[in-house]
């Protein structure tokens, strides 16, 4: 079968072993040829094409439902359920998605872009399954990384306690790290221990031995434990965890042996109950260089089939946020040792995994677990370790409660570093990060900055560790504005405290963080039109510099404020707040992101849908303010307060 004629999960019933490989062939083949071209994640797929085709085998996708952890290694299954055609359009605007989502294709029967959803969501559907007396099967999938995220662990102890619920939860493990090897005997075990005869023997047997009369209905402890012990004599320990918790444990069995999962699914389904499913697979699985870096190529920009190596770029650019951060970070690292990073399973993509191999001693990794990270990082200050959690602002939102609970509400000295704060591009809706200038507002005794520049980064690092309370620092994706950087002797700036970088009567701009640059590009084009302009870097959103702001918007009478988040209640509303809670009352046009979802896109892309380019600010604003160049400050009267 082609590939191409594949429009449904369904025409893969029946199917030979040899026709299921031929299929996986060209899986990957299609996956490697987009993501080499487009960029993407690439090594979860790669190895789970054997897994998606054996258990879309033994299900039906009209009816069944199948939950995959994450997305990112759903590729697969995108492939096969109607999207090869525009498969090509992977990530970009208007094409298809780089996660799951629910009105992207009726397959897609939950969408998710954090990990360690899976499981839930899956046990919810089975739950009201249940209830309506309807008959379909509940599948998640959910790799072992993600098994490390406390929202998994407490999904799999609410099903283990239903044990008339059925729901197969399929571990695909791909480190190694919890598994044994993987053999013909334990796949032997299984089918004996789950096999009907064998089901039937136990069963039979206990409950006649139950009815004896001088058993009294029950079994002596000493039968329960032999029986228990011979149970596990079938699993190997990580099983036995599992079953211990209330699911029936099948594996670990090879996730690229096609006719061994399909029969290992197809007797899965036939337990009852809760089910889980260990397969062994291989991250990058059928592209030799993705399975040699695993981590490297777990997601690729662009690159060169042949070689694997990056395209490089048409032009240099300077070096990114995240890594100037993690450099910065490794020599302040050095320089006092009470001072240890922390990450929830994103090391490279913060940068800390500079910090890793320079001081591993001062690294830590939690796994999935941002709940978990912020928490320890509050033990660790009450004990006089100088913690700083870098999580991307998004993760960081899974953690809302303990960031206000265990540490500000307590004053602890933790630094948080919230990478990809923004427009983050192709990953979508699930990952832009403009949510956490309007969270981080309510957090009380947080100080909360972002950088104009990646030198300022390096500057605000050093300010939230010589400061005796919580910090947030947040720093966008991709590179730098290509200034000048210090090796060492930064110096802390002063809490609170905004600057000036042009000077103008007309219009006042403050802008926060990576929007200072395109603030100062804006009042270049409206100074071409007449308009001169203010232009302040606020730095910081709290404290903010009412000392700095106040006076000069009620001299200059018309301000604009600039943001790379949510305008629903951001830094707009911040200085809007604080100008009304002072009387002064102008107009102000706030700029940033409306009430809506940020869909896949190249952050320009993003930018220009949002009316956020330098040249659409300036046209916005001449637009609002019509008679901006045409009048001066003096015969200016201050009007109601105006929002954008």
């Amino acid at each position: 079968m082609q590939l191409s004629q594949l429009t449904h999960p369904n025409q893969l019933h029946g199917l030979s072993t040899a026709e299921l490989e031929d299929v996986a062939r060209q899986i990957r083949e299609r996956h490697l040829e987009v993501v080499s071209n487009s960029g993407g994640h690439l090594g979860p797929g790669l190895g789970v094409v054997e897994l998606t085709l054996a258990l879309y085998q033994t299900l039906d996708l009209d009816h069944d439902r199948v939950v995959w952890d994450v997305g990112h290694q759903a590729y697969p299954h995108k492939l096969i359920t109607g999207r090869y055609a525009d498969f090509h359009t992977l990530r970009q605007q208007g094409g298809v998605a780089g996660y799951l989502k629910r009105c992207e294709s009726n397959f897609d029967h939950f969408g998710a872009g954090h990990a360690s959803t899976s499981i839930s969501a899956a046990l919810g559907m089975a739950i009201a399954r249940d209830r309506r007396g309807e008959n379909f099967k509940c599948v998640a999938v959910i790799g072992d990384g993600a098994l490390t995220g406390g929202m998994a662990l407490e999904a799999i102890n609410h099903a283990g306690h239903l044990p008339q619920t059925p729901l197969l939860v399929v571990l695909n493990d791909n480190d190694m790290s919890i598994s044994p090897p993987v053999g013909a005997l334990s796949s032997y075990l299984n089918r004996m221990r789950l096999s009907p005869p064998m089901q039937f023997l136990s069963g039979s047997v206990e409950e006649s031995m139950k009815h004896l009369p001088f058993m009294g209905g029950e079994l002596p402890a000493e039968l329960n434990r032999l029986k228990g012990s011979m149970r596990r004599l079938a699993v190997p320990k990580v099983g036995a965890v599992f079953e211990e918790l209330g699911f029936t444990y099948m594996g670990p069995i090879d996730g690229h042996d096609l006719a061994e999962m399909t029969r290992t699914f197809q007797a899965a389904h036939r337990v009852g109950g809760p089910v889980l499913v260990h397969v062994i697979t291989t991250k990058g699985k059928g592209y030799p260089y993705a399975e040699a870096d695993q981590v490297g190529y777990h997601a690729q920009s662009a690159f060169d089939l042949s070689t694997g190596k990056a395209r490089p770029s048409k032009t240099p650019k300077p070096p990114s946020y995240s890594k100037v951060f993690g450099q910065t970070l490794v020599k302040l690292c050095e320089q006092n040792g009470r001072v240890v990073g922390i990450t929830a399973a994103m090391a490279t993509g913060t940068g800390l995994d500079l910090l890793q191999k320079a001081i591993p001693e001062q690294y830590i990794d939690v796994g999935i677990a941002e709940q978990h990270a912020v928490t320890l990082a509050a033990g660790m200050a009450c004990e006089g370790l100088r913690p700083v959690v870098a999580i991307y602002s998004t993760f960081l939102q899974r953690a809302y409660d303990q960031l206000i609970h265990d540490v500000g509400i307590q004053k602890l000295p933790v630094t948080f570093v919230l990478d990809r704060a923004g427009i983050v591009g192709a990953d979508g809706p699930t990952h832009q990060g403009q949510y956490d200038i309007s969270y981080f507002r309510a957090i009380p005794n947080f100080t909360v900055m972002a950088p104009c520049d990646e030198a300022e980064l390096q500057r605000m690092l050093v300010t939230c560790l010589h400061h005796d309370g919580p910090t947030a620092l947040r720093i966008p994706r991709g590179p730098g504005e290509g200034v000048p950087l210090m090796e060492e002797g930064w110096e802390p700036l002063a809490i609170g405290c905004g600057e000036v970088l042009r000077q103008g009567d007309d219009l006042l701009i403050v802008a926060y963080g990576s929007m200072v640059s395109r603030a100062m590009a804006t009042a270049d084009l409206l100074a071409t039109r007449g308009t001169e302009v203010t232009v302040i870097n606020a730095r910081f959103l709290r404290p903010l510099d009412e000392q700095l702001i106040h006076p000069l918007a009620q001299r200059i009478g018309r301000v604009v404020t600039m943001e790379e988040g949510a305008l629903a209640g951001g830094f707009g509303a911040a200085v809007l707040e604080s100008l009304n809670d002072s009387g002064i009352l102008i107009p102000l046009y706030r700029l940033g992101i409306p009430d809506c979802l940020v869909d896949h896109a190249t952050p320009q892309q993003s930018f220009e849908a949002l009316g956020l380019t330098p040249q659409q600010m300036a046209d916005r604003i001449t637009e609002h303010f019509p008679n901006l160049a045409s009048s001066s400050p003096l015969d200016r009267t201050p009007t109601a307060l105006v929002q954008g």
